[in-house]
């Protein structure tokens, strides 16, 4: 009887065990997306003024009305003639034709030119990196980055990460969706067929192994 009862709890101790096992084993529910050509180039994408860029603002013979500004927090820059104008998801060339608008109230015919000297982007064309990672960052998205490019950015992976088990939380069109990223086999094997393209907003997860 005494016997049977210690053979239940340690059955009970091994069944939790190895609950606990398959739990820190398994990450997030997963899409493996198949191997992609990254010698081909990406569709390309317009980039976003975002908080925190600098801007070069050209008024064509108007020199007292150029001016250099950095975006505020709240998305809004102020210029001569322009004040708290919101800049912050638009394209520079988009930015240009706004502000010629605004600037034909005072001018004949204004010509501007937008030049983003310096770089941050909107939130949803940022990559963020989180997990067990050697410095968890946030990088400007960049034409043709991928999962390689990110990982090398932050300082590669963290002495206990699980590597392979790490995910790529995206948008698409039914909303976020997480895809398996072998981030093992890239870094410590070479295995370049398990580098992924990267797209905005993308966040990769490196999970910490317990074993």
């Amino acid at each position: 009887m005494f016997k049977a009862s210690i053979a239940r709890i340690l059955g009970a101790v091994l069944g939790i065990g190895g609950a606990l096992g398959l739990a820190a084993c398994s990450g997030p529910d997963a899409i493996q997306l198949p191997p992609e050509d990254l010698s081909k180039p990406a569709a390309l994408y317009d980039y976003q003024i975002g908080p925190g860029d600098q801007l070069d603002i050209f008024v064509w013979r108007n020199p007292e009305l150029s001016s250099r500004v950095l975006v505020r927090p709240d998305g809004r820059v102020s210029m001569p003639l322009i004040e708290d104008l919101v800049v912050t998801r638009k394209t520079p060339n988009a930015l240009g034709r706004e502000i010629e608008g605004i600037l034909g109230k005072y001018i004949q015919e204004p010509v501007v030119t937008v030049l983003v000297t310096g770089f941050s982007g909107p939130y949803t064309q940022q990559v963020r990196i989180v997990g067990e990672v050697a410095r968890p960052t946030i990088l400007t998205f960049r034409e043709n980055m991928t999962a390689l490019d990110a990982l090398i950015a932050v300082g590669g992976m963290g002495q206990f990460a699980a590597g392979n088990r790490a995910v790529i939380t995206r948008m698409s069109d039914k909303g976020f969706i997480n895809v398996r990223l072998k981030a093992d086999d890239l870094m410590r094997d070479g295995d370049m067929t398990a580098n992924m393209r990267l797209q905005p907003g993308d966040t990769i997860y490196i999970p910490q192994s317990y074993f």
